[in-house]
């Protein structure tokens, strides 16, 4: 393991937007940074119907224009804030279910029933949108910041040299902890270990880089049984090299290189040939403090026209991310139950202690001066 940080200091293990006895509204610091793009739906969940979403703590509505394209507006009517969301369409427009009142695409008012004068300020937030890698990617911050190239990669959904699909779950805890999990997937052997985790994962050795956006931790696990998932996939007998290569990228994306092959075929030297590889692709969206949505997929380079394969898999990963969901749940609430604990970290968790440092980092420029000084 490499890793520049002490595994044995102890973090704080509750909302850092949780105030201090006595500390303002105005000086609790945000846990998520809001000048980032984050996945606001599947591409296929966003239509004609409106779809309402809370975003970053944000309440919007998703749907798609006449000419198919995806709009994303506040949920709050500017007259009297009934969700939009209950609402309906008129063309591009959006009527408030409440009062008639007309928004486009652009969140301005176009119509106030009984007159002919529109107040030039009514209007509703309008957020930028990029739809990429089968998601519909919403900016919740500063509007001029919003630069496309900074969507987080996961061309493997939608590449046609892999197959694959996924889901999203509504997961009542922090991102954060979804995200730790992530990185540290000791917990296989433990959590997952009817399917995909064994003592091998538990026991390998890892290392641990990072950037000011990315880090990564990598995994290889050489002439090892190979978990029942894996030994399915692979279809051949005997003993496997194993990989597993995390890639985070801030604040909360996480593409993992994970897969099988003959033990000595050469795929530690960069010859997968002989195996099988996936990726586990996620990106995880606060929706508040104690609540996001986990999108997730996995993708495959082998066996890429069998459909009832992908649906296997995809039914197979949710069972597991299932396992994963029952703990992370049950981990918020002994947080929450008890405030003035921490967390103390061991050498596995290296990767999410450089997330979440990663994290903290886009948090703290977009933090007063006054406040992080208050800390």
């Amino acid at each position: 393991m490499s890793a520049q940080s002490d595994p044995r200091r102890p973090v704080s293990q509750h909302s850092p937007s949780a105030p201090s006895p006595g500390q303002s509204a105005a000086a609790r610091r945000a846990s998520f940074p809001m000048n980032a793009w984050y996945a606001a739906a599947w591409d296929h969940e966003v239509t004609r119907a409106l779809l309402a979403r809370r975003i970053a703590g944000k309440a919007l509505v998703l749907y798609r224009r006449l000419d198919g394209g995806a709009v994303a507006l506040e949920d709050s009517c500017w007259h009297r804030m009934l969700p939009l969301s209950k609402g309906f369409l008129k063309g591009d427009d959006l009527v408030c279910g409440y009062h008639g009142l007309a928004f486009n695409c652009q969140g301005r008012c176009t119509h106030m029933p009984s007159q002919e004068t529109i107040n030039p300020s009514a209007g509703v937030r309008a957020y930028p949108l990029v739809e990429r890698h089968r998601f519909v990617w919403v900016w919740m911050g500063d509007p001029a910041l919003a630069d496309p190239d900074l969507v987080p990669d996961l061309h493997w959904n939608h590449d046609p040299a892999w197959a694959g699909d996924g889901k999203v779950i509504h997961v009542n805890c922090d991102y954060r902890l979804v995200i730790d999990n992530l990185m540290d997937l000791t917990h296989e052997s433990f959590v997952h270990s009817t399917s995909i985790g064994n003592d091998a994962v538990a026991e390998a050795p890892f290392d641990v880089t990072h950037s000011d956006r990315f880090a990564t931790v990598t995994r290889w696990m050489r002439d090892v049984v190979p978990p029942p998932f894996w030994a399915g996939q692979l279809g051949k007998s005997g003993n496997v090299d194993r990989w597993q290569i995390i890639r985070f990228e801030a604040p909360c994306t996480i593409a993992i290189d994970v897969g099988v092959a003959p033990a000595g075929t050469g795929a530690p030297e960069g010859d997968r040939s002989q195996g099988v590889n996936g990726y586990v692709l996620n990106t995880i969206t606060p929706e508040t403090d104690g609540t996001c949505h986990y999108f997730w997929a996995f993708a495959r380079n082998y066996r890429l026209g069998e459909q009832v394969l992908t649906h296997q898999l995809r039914e197979g990963v949710s069972t597991i991310f299932r396992e994963d969901e029952l703990i992370l749940e049950a981990q918020q609430k002994a947080i929450e139950e008890h405030p003035e604990r921490e967390f103390y970290n061991l050498n596995i968790d290296a990767g999410a202690m450089w997330s979440r440092r990663l994290i903290d980092r886009m948090i703290d420029a977009e933090t007063p001066a006054a406040t992080l000084a208050a800390e």
